[in-house]
C-alpha cells in the first residue's frame, strides 16, 4: 500500500505525530528516512487496536527513537504487533 497524500491521517494520529512531510521540523528530518525504511517492513494498519496499556505514558516522552526495536524476521515482528 502506498500513502496517496490524502492527509487523512494526520488527524487521525492520536499524539499528532504525523505531518505533511513538507512540515516536518529540521530536528525531525530523520524519521522521515527511517519512516520509509520501516514503511517496507511493517505490516499495514488495518484495523483499529486499543492501544497498549502504557501509551499515555510514551506520549510525551522524547528521544526515544534508540529504543526502536527492529526485526528482521517477520514472525518474531507479526508477534509484538
Amino acid at each position: 500500500m502506498n500513502c496517496i497524500d490524502c492527509a487523512l491521517c494526520v488527524p487521525e494520529c492520536p499524539v499528532d505525530a504525523i505531518v505533511p512531510d513538507d512540515e516536518v521540523l529540521e530536528d525531525q528530518q530523520p524519521f522521515i528516512a527511517l519512516n520509509t525504511e520501516l514503511a517496507n517492513v511493517w505490516p499495514n494498519i488495518t484495523e483499529a487496536k486499543d492501544p497498549p496499556d502504557d501509551a499515555d505514558a510514551w506520549t510525551t516522552r522524547s528521544d526515544k527513537a534508540h529504543l526502536l526495536e527492529r526485526y528482521t524476521d517477520s514472525e518474531a515482528r507479526e508477534e509484538r504487533l
